[in-house]
């Protein structure tokens, strides 16, 4: 028993260090143990800071940090794993913004209208451009925008799955798993207050990124004729100067969650908060305000790791992908060696099964003609003694 247990331990590891990704030991290893981006960025609900008292704000866990140099400068149970709702989306959208044209139009479908959670509206039938699709889920968190976004790259939801959490290990984020690309309350599913800085990193480090996630209107089309307002629901856009916006998230058992940044003075902070009752805005405000004011005086806890991501693909070898999933190619026949009583074995193996039948059919029809000719023999015997 004890060896059994040891080799699925072993399977499960290798198999996490795949999913995980090249950046996992690396993190691992840094710090010989302590806590990923630094000793004093635990799980426990503890406010860290240095250089001045952060205000209390309602969330159980939160981060604030330098988005360009990457410096942490407080801190509250940073590596807490917690459901994070639609700030997931921001993982979502690292995956899929490399990955898909923006000027391909998509036909909504019945799938994609009838997707729990918020919505920002796709009618079945409908005709929408990536681009429009991507401001659905940035600015109305549409469910429904993401499930068409991720059915249109290869391998749909399920492999739009495995690259997110790919990708957070190679981004450091060690405390991610995905397994419901909208953010929605899943079983297995969590993230920290620490990953959810790391892809806004990421992100706002991309134009198209920072261009959606910054964007305070658009307008999409009506069923039959016509277009409706949508606004985004970061309302840090609307009232925080020099805001860039990011994600919020909303869900009964992951409550308020928030993703949000700002520049000013020649800094760019973002701020990240989790699992909070209410005041989600005004807390992220109070944060921010925080951060520009003592940012002088403060002193860091900790740092956000720098990422291992790959390239990220090309449109064309995006549709190599496709092809590869759509029409899997067989593997070339290779040249392999094999003892004797392997090669029997083979050979015995390709032999169909009717070809085991045809000996004892051939010996049968030998034996049942014998006695026929013996009849016959003795026929002509009689016949012969008779005359």
């Amino acid at each position: 028993m004890r060896c059994l247990l040891t080799a699925l331990a072993t399977g499960m590891a290798s198999t996490a260090m795949l999913v995980a990704g090249p950046f996992t030991a690396t993190a691992a290893a840094q710090g010989s143990g302590s806590p990923v981006g630094g000793a004093l960025l635990t799980a426990e609900p503890k406010v860290v800071a240095d250089g001045a008292t952060p205000p209390p704000v309602h969330a159980a866990s939160y981060v604030l940090a330098d988005l360009t140099t990457g410096t942490v400068l407080a801190a509250k149970a940073p590596h807490a794993k917690l459901r994070p709702a639609s700030t997931l989306k921001t993982l979502t959208a690292l995956v899929l913004l490399p990955r898909l044209t923006k000027t391909d139009v998509l036909v909504g479908t019945d799938e994609d209208a009838g997707i729990e959670g918020s919505k920002v509206g796709i009618s079945p039938g409908l005709r929408y451009s990536v681009d429009l699709l991507f401001q659905g889920m940035f600015l109305a968190s549409g469910n429904d925008a993401v499930h068409a976004l991720a059915n249109h790259d290869a391998g749909g939801i399920p492999a739009t799955t495995q690259r997110m959490n790919k990708l957070a290990g190679q981004l450091g984020a060690l405390d991610t798993h995905v397994t419901d690309p909208t953010g929605l309350d899943a079983d297995g599913q969590y993230s920290s207050a620490y990953d959810l800085a790391l892809f806004a990193q990421a992100g706002l480090a991309r134009p198209d990124f920072a261009k959606y996630a910054g964007t305070k209107y658009t307008t999409f089309p009506l069923a039959k004729t016509g277009t409706y307002q949508v606004a985004n629901q970061n309302r840090l856009l609307f009232g925080y100067d020099g805001a860039l916006g990011v994600k919020t998230g909303y869900t009964t058992l992951a409550r308020n969650t928030f993703v949000g940044a700002a520049r000013r003075g020649g800094h760019t902070l973002v701020v990240t908060l989790m699992n909070s009752p209410h005041g989600i805005t005004e807390d992220a405000s109070s944060l921010l305000d925080w951060g520009f004011l003592h940012y002088d005086a403060l002193n860091p806890i900790g740092t956000l790791v720098k990422p291992a991501v790959p390239a990220p693909a090309t449109g064309k070898s995006r549709e190599v992908e496709r092809k590869a999933v759509e029409r899997p190619t067989l593997p070339k026949r290779s040249r392999t060696v094999l003892a004797s009583g392997q090669a029997v074995q083979g050979i015995v193996y390709r032999i169909p099964v009717w070809a085991y039948a045809a000996p004892p059919i051939l010996l049968l029809s030998l034996f049942l003609r014998r006695p026929r000719a013996l009849r016959i023999r003795n026929r002509r015997s009689t016949r012969s003694r008779r005359h």
